[in-house]
């Protein structure tokens, strides 16, 4: 049969688009996808019914595009990228058109111009001559386009690239890529600065590592906040709860996600200042938060997004765990936000041994004011004896309830809503590797964030006089307000048995993380402060099934937890040893000195004891160690759709499925499907949810944080098996859970932290 680029109606499709180089794009595609040769007529007659007589160059292009993404079917992956070929064609056919009306010639160029339009940051042009600009540009190749799916192509394109005012893109992905680069290595030695640019580049656009969703888009542009995620303490004060209030909307305001612990906040019917039964509890500050999400819309491109924990034992926690449920008085709902729980081993321990035993709630405020002490500021053995100890208190209320009752509230909670998420307190401290400085009360909006917390406190407000006027200045103490920094391997583009190569990964992505930490402009003073005393990271992954489909390894297998164990620890030693030469080079941490780290229990804690394993330790003790905390497996939504692979941990949804967006449709197909691969993709829903939790406590002993782990099951659970499910995460050492994903329930998933 004839060639796609000699039939009679291409060569009239040419003739009409005049589209320059449109025969050689053609030519490649037929070149690269000679499997797609036999479906030729069919894509031309979908073309046809597409087609309109006089239509622009423009609505042309979408309509041979639109072809090819309706020829997307599991037996023909191809014309995903078929599609993404087209699409790429186009979008640089309309850039150089963009670029000729505006007059811009080159990369340096184009820089000077998105500056002076206020699209691209000045420190850009400020820390880089012409001649380095002109240097890197060289480093751009458009060939790794290629790489792109339709849909990660579409969504780079339409959320990520710079567009100006008007909404015209300005920017190509490379050059998106290469200006991330430019930013993240802007502060290194200028010895070596352009060989980092060139690493961060090529990580970037070889699909290696995607950087967090906050990152890739305001990284380069004038203001660059980099962070994903950021949690608080809510102290129980009327000052602190309005600060945490105030913190949340300004932390929305420039597209991060928020985590809020509220398991310090008086209890419904507590005490003010002596009068009984005046507090209104923590539902109602609640709901001030589920405001706050609702009209602090993240730039207007979605609603804020939050996470609440409470405490297990807490008084409030009936009322807390039907916060999103459809029954029940609606003054007591906050349906936007998302209910998290932090629970004891005692909890879990208590559940598995009798579900009839009695369960006591307290009011935190007035356990500190009998007992002298702050419960929740204690974990493990210590916290279990006090908790004993206020049982046996007669001063303090308790509301006793069955723990049969509670697990019946949790369950039904994540059964209808996917929420709360779980947060097991003592699990998360027991391996905190700087327990000397703090604690760790909660996580993060995704679950994967376990740092150190404390509250800001006021110190005194003071009332001065300036040059003739008064001042009203208020003095507080910042606390450890906690940032998450992600960026996440891809797995599915990296040989996870070659060792060196994954090294040289971790290495460039950690460092690039670390120069997150020096570069970003925070939302807040706090988190800022944070940052630079613990410079923390979270280097976490993508592609998990797509990695394991690639290696024929089945989800429900020996074979699966045998090899994660091997590839989680070979990244967990890539990134210490990564971290620990960056201190060499730079410093480490402050608050290194008598942290797990140091001492090496952080090594003896997770059975590190081989030979290699004790070099590193010593090399670490000596050393130091440049970031306090390294790995974080957040949820990567829609960074993984941008690099084609697989969401984080999580197994497929569907080998195949059709996405509306826009009133457009988008093929969603698993990666690299094919005959060899197609039976190693089995469906989330379809898995035993054990063989996951198996696998996510594997991985835990080799993650300092924790993980975003979702649970799916089908309409036949029952509330017992679900249950199960909690105690065996909670048995095999998993720290978090994330949502229980019901095939009858859609949820929404995190874009603050994907990665």
């Amino acid at each position: 049969m004839d060639c796609i680029v000699t039939t009679p109606a291409f060569q009239r499709l040419l003739e009409e688009l005049h589209i320059p180089d449109m025969v050689g794009c053609l030519a490649g595609i037929e070149q690269d996808f000679p499997e797609a040769a036999a479906e030729y007529p069919a894509f031309l007659e979908k073309f046809a019914s597409f087609h309109k007589t006089r239509m622009t160059a423009n609505d042309a292009l979408r309509a041979l595009v639109r072809a090819a993404v309706e020829m997307v079917r599991p037996e023909s992956p191809c014309w995903d990228f078929i599609a993404a070929r087209l699409l790429a064609h186009g979008a640089a056919w309309k850039l150089s058109q963009e670029e000729a009306r505006r007059g811009i010639r080159d990369f340096y160029g184009k820089l000077c111009h998105l500056e002076a339009e206020g699209l691209y940051g000045s420190y850009i042009l400020e820390h880089y001559t012409q001649a380095e600009l002109q240097q890197a540009a060289e480093f751009l190749d458009a060939g790794r386009n290629a790489l792109y799916t339709y849909a990660g192509l579409d969504l780079l394109l339409s959320r990520y690239v710079i567009h100006d005012h008007q909404g015209t893109a300005l920017e190509s992905p490379q050059e998106m890529y290469l200006g991330i680069a430019l930013h993240l290595a802007m502060q290194e030695d200028k010895a070596v600065r352009l060989e980092w640019v060139r690493d961060f580049y090529d990580m970037l656009s070889l699909q290696q590592v995607t950087m967090a969703t906050p990152t890739l888009a305001n990284a380069r542009k004038p203001y660059h906040q980099l962070s994903s995620c950021f949690v608080d303490t809510v102290p129980d004060s009327l000052e602190g709860i309005y600060r945490s209030l105030d913190s949340f909307a300004k932390v929305s305001k420039w597209g991060g996600g928020m985590g809020l612990y509220f398991g310090k906040v008086r209890a419904t019917g507590s005490a003010i200042r002596g009068f009984e039964g005046a507090a209104g509890g923590v539902i109602r500050w609640i709901k001030l938060v589920n405001d706050t999400a609702v009209a602090v819309d993240q730039l207007g491109v979605r609603q804020g997004a939050c996470a609440v924990y409470l405490d297990a034992w807490h008084k409030d926690l009936p009322e807390f765990l039907q916060l999103r449920t459809n029954n029940g008085d609606d003054r007591m709902k906050a349906h936007d936000i998302f209910p998290a729980v932090c629970y004891p081993d005692l909890f879990w321990h208590t559940a598995r041994e009798n579900l009839d035993a009695s369960w006591h709630l307290m009011d935190p405020h007035e356990i500190e004011t009998v007992m002298g002490y702050a419960l929740e500021d204690s974990w493990g053995e210590e916290w279990e004896r006090r908790y004993r100890a206020c049982v046996e208190e007669p001063r303090i209320a308790k509301r006793t309830i069955s723990i049969k009752e509670i697990i019946r509230l949790i369950l039904r909670s994540a059964v209808e809503t996917g929420t709360p998420f779980a947060f097991n307190r003592d699990t998360v401290n027991r391996l905190n590797p700087n327990p000397h400085a703090g604690i760790i009360y909660c996580s993060n909006l995704c679950t994967e964030i376990a740092q150190n917390m404390s509250p800001v406190e006021t110190v005194r407000t003071d009332i001065k006089t300036e040059e003739g006027d008064t001042v009203v200045q208020v003095t507080t103490r910042p606390g450890d307000f906690v940032v998450c920094n992600l960026a996440s391997l891809n797995l599915g583009r990296i040989d996870v048995t070659d060792e060196q190569a994954v090294k040289n990964v971790v290495r460039t992505a950690v460092r690039a993380l670390d120069n997150v930490i020096d570069l970003n402009e925070a939302p807040l003073p706090y988190a800022a402060l944070t940052n630079a005393r613990y410079r923390s990271i979270g280097l976490g992954v993508s592609g998990y099934h797509h990695m394991l489909a690639r290696h024929r390894i089945r989800w429900e297998s020996q074979e699966h937890l045998d090899f994660v164990d091997k590839v989680f620890e070979q990244i967990n030693f890539a990134a210490i040893e990564a971290s620990s030469d960056l201190a060499r080079e730079k410093g480490s941490y402050r608050l290194f000195p008598g942290s797990d780290w140091q001492t090496g229990r952080y090594f003896e804690k997770r059975g590190y004891t081989s030979p290699r394993w004790q070099e590193l330790r010593h090399r670490v003790a000596a050393q130091g160690m440049r970031n306090a905390y390294l790995l974080a497996v957040a949820p990567t939504s829609s960074t993984s759709i941008l690099v084609g692979t697989t969401a984080g941990i999580d197994p497929i949804m569907h080998r195949f499925f059709l996405e509306e967006k826009k009133g457009t449709i988008l093929p969603r197909i698993a990666p690299d499907l094919g005959k060899a691969t197609y039976w190693y993709y089995k469906s989330a829903h379809t898995i035993d949810q054990n063989w996951s939790i198996r696998a996510a406590g594997v991985r835990q002993r080799h993650i300092d944080q924790a993980q975003s782990v979702n649970l799916y099951i089908t309409n036949d659970y029952t509330f017992r098996q679900v249950l199960r499910l909690y105690l065996e995460a909670f048995e095999e050492g998993v720290k978090t859970i994330y949502y229980v994903r019901s095939k009858a329930l859609e949820v929404e998933s995190c874009e603050s932290c994907s990665s």
